[in-house]
């Protein structure tokens, strides 16, 4: 099973998103991003 992504939003506020390997652990995190929209474009 391949990896996902998943969007979430931190304790402080911003959006992030991460990058979840089939196992469920995780692989990598993004920088914080001020909307879910400008996240979304990131995972694109």
């Amino acid at each position: 099973m391949g990896g996902k992504f998943e969007l979430y939003t931190d304790k402080s506020g911003p959006f992030r998103f991460r990058l979840k390997a089939g196992n469920g652990e995780n692989i990598g995190a993004s920088e914080a991003y001020t909307t879910k929209a400008a996240a979304q474009k990131g995972i694109e």
